[in-house]
């Protein structure tokens, strides 16, 4: 994609490759499925947990518990559900969340699982960070679910190379574009915090465990409060939480290996998160998150999910669940050079200059 005869920079080379991934490589695979059904679940679990009156407590700026400003936010679920309807509402979002985590149908579904996520993001005050990430992520799925022929999403769209070249580097582009989303999410979170003085002294995650509102559960009390007594402890954890935020958003140019332990990193941190201060919506809506970012068309994906794809759906559908996020279509016959074009290897990081 250079012009003229000089060389192409990293960058150049770097966007190269992943436009021909685009091309190679369907979105339309179980990791894409995976990623929704979490999301799904993220919401589902602060749905299910939480009862109405806390969902939506009165305060002085929202008499009725609700914040239904502007258009958009009138078009909520909760928003346009009677006040005396309010638990049929929020049992109306479990139902749609949970067709969603389901598998069914991504191309009807991703317009709703979007607008439950939005509600209970621009309606409810009761909100953890991960209300937010799931009303932002869902919004950019739209053109890829939209354009998803799936009967299941836990399948590969074998059909996807007989689609234009232009439909497949669009939604390739969507895929660059929920990537850049959480980079930036991982982004703030490290670069962000260096604002707050207990992060910078190494003292923040004591604050975080020990604060009521979070503290870890009560079994857990004793032996952590042990731990984070010792100084070298608790900075080691602070630093190192900053740390591994900045790694993982630093693997939006990272190789598969890398992203592979950026998402055993990711996923154990936010474990840890769901553990120690019990907020496993949160967390269940970051490891969607994590997989729509680690995860990328033509990598392999983890022996254990497509052996339980396999068993769930292969069979069922006859379509092809696949051993990689999204393998070329063989059926079709491809001209010119793209005939004879080998796998192109995954994007590697860009060299400093």
């Amino acid at each position: 994609m250079s012009t003229g005869n000089r060389p192409a920079g990293p960058l150049a080379a770097w966007r190269d490759r992943v436009v021909v991934r685009m091309l190679d490589h369907t979105p339309h695979n179980p990791a894409l499925g995976l990623a929704r059904t979490l999301l799904a679940v993220g919401t589902l679990i602060a749905l299910v947990s939480t009862p109405v009156q806390h969902l939506f407590y009165v305060s002085p700026p929202r008499p009725d518990g609700r914040l239904c400003e502007g258009v958009l936010g009138s078009a909520g679920l909760f928003c346009l559900a009677p006040l005396d309807q309010l638990e049929a509402a929020r049992w109306a979002a479990v139902a749609i969340l949970v067709v969603v985590a389901s598998g069914f149908a991504p191309r009807w579904t991703a317009v709703p699982h979007w607008w439950v996520s939005f509600s209970v993001y621009s309606s409810s005050n009761a909100m953890d960070g991960g209300d937010q990430v799931a009303a932002v992520l869902t919004l950019l799925l739209l053109p890829l679910c939209l354009t998803d022929r799936r009967r299941w999403h836990w399948t590969t769209d074998t059909g996807a190379g007989r689609r234009s070249p232009g439909l497949r580097v669009a939604n390739g582009f969507v895929l660059l574009l929920l990537w850049f989303q959480v980079c930036v999410i991982y982004f703030h979170a490290s670069v962000g915090k260096l604002a707050v003085v207990q992060w910078r002294d190494g003292t923040a995650l004591w604050y975080w465990t020990m604060f009521p509102t979070f503290a870890v559960p009560e079994p857990l009390y004793a032996p952590m409060s042990w731990l984070l007594s010792h100084g070298v402890v608790v900075a080691s954890l602070t630093w190192g939480t900053l740390a591994l935020e900045f790694f993982l958003a630093c693997c939006l140019f990272a190789g598969p290996m890398l992203r592979r332990l950026g998402l055993g990193l990711g996923v154990a941190l936010h474990l840890g998160i769901a553990v120690l201060m019990g907020l496993p919506g949160f967390s269940t809506i970051m490891f969607g998150a994590l997989v729509l970012y680690l995860l990328r068309p033509g990598d392999p994906l983890p022996e254990a999910l497509t052996g339980w794809v396999s068993r769930r759906v292969g069979g069922r559908t006859g379509e092809r669940t696949g051993g990689e996020t999204g393998v070329k279509d063989t059926t079709t016959a491809q001209t010119g050079a793209s005939a004879a074009r080998e796998p192109v290897p995954d994007p590697e990081p860009v060299p400093a200059d």
